[in-house]
């Protein structure tokens, strides 16, 4: 069996939140205890050593992605004292999907990704300035691939250094370091189209769209419509880079727009997945590298696909 490793832990935690903060961990058997707790006090070799004795024992050790106010003592969203990461669960089909998040423009460089299990994953951002966290949960998990129950705010995660006691043998949840950057809302373009923006309102309750279409909303059925019509995809790209130069990376936006666009539509039309990913690589293999081109082309075409199932299902 791996061996617990305290110090990847410690260190983990002391990256994660700020000396004085409040944290809170759960251990999790058949039953799940949590521990409300300043930093410091769980810094501690005689605490982390307690932690490690529970997870020799069978008890899988989490900490909370956030910070809490002082003085709480429950882990509920209204505690969260301020929004530290974003995060993304992803629990199947796990190196394919890291991969295209690694290549993806949609996202900044992950500040972690902890391998909790073989091919599951946990990716963290650094991130400051965010006040609406959990959409931009939802869509992380609508680009990607993640688990769409972890989406909260107060959701707890993994901690790196104790073992995963769900397996036997028990894995050791390891942890990689990206960058130290703090990313904002702003380096984060997940400018997801209007079929995906529908999407949500089914998960807030099923209430009734506003009269009014956002202009992403309004893009994608004017690409939508034109792409059924037979129009040209690298005109309309063109043209919507034209039309939209309001954001940040105009060519980005409209190159993502007609080509989730038309990867549903090939789908639909009952095209295969792989030949789908083919069509979008020989789109814009002269505008894309190489590289990062086959990557892009499997999140799209992943993106598309469901899209299709989730309109199914809502």
């Amino acid at each position: 069996m791996p061996r617990i490793d305290t110090r990847i832990a410690s260190d983990f935690l002391s990256r994660c939140f700020a000396p004085a903060e409040t944290i809170a961990l759960v251990l999790r058997r058949e039953k799940a205890q949590q521990r409300i707790i300043p930093l410091e006090r769980v810094l501690a070799p005689r605490y982390l050593g307690w932690l490690a004795h529970e997870n020799g024992t069978g008890a899988n050790i989490y900490v909370a992605a956030n910070p809490l106010r002082s003085g709480s003592r429950k882990r509920t969203k209204e505690n969260i004292v301020s929004v530290r990461h974003l995060y993304i669960d992803i629990d199947s089909d796990g190196d394919t999907r890291l991969a295209a998040l690694r290549a993806s423009n949609d996202v900044p460089a992950p500040t972690v990704i902890l391998s909790t299990s073989p091919g599951k994953y946990q990716v963290l951002w650094h991130v400051d300035g965010f006040e609406r966290q959990e959409t931009t949960l939802k869509l992380l998990v609508l680009a990607f691939g993640g688990d769409p129950a972890c989406t909260d705010c107060n959701r707890v995660l993994r901690l790196p250094g104790f073992l995963n006691c769900k397996y036997d043998p028990a894995h050791l949840v390891t942890v990689e370091y990206l960058c130290d950057s703090i990313w904002n809302p702003g380096d984060f373009w997940l400018d997801i189209p209007a079929a995906e923006t529908i999407l949500f309102r089914h998960d807030n309750g099923g209430r009734k769209p506003p009269q009014k279409h956002t202009h992403s909303e309004q893009d994608w059925a004017w690409v939508t419509h034109e792409l059924a019509s037979g129009k040209d995809a690298a005109k309309l790209t063109r043209l919507l880079t034209s039309r939209r130069s309001d954001k940040p990376n105009p060519l980005y936006y409209a190159q993502r727009t007609v080509d989730v666009a038309s990867a549903r539509l090939w789908l639909i039309e009952g095209i295969r997945l792989d030949d789908v990913i083919t069509m979008l690589e020989s789109r814009r293999r002269f505008e894309i590298p190489a590289a990062l081109c086959s990557a892009r082309a499997r999140e799209i075409a992943a993106t598309a696909q469901r899209m299709i199932a989730r309109r199914k299902f809502a």
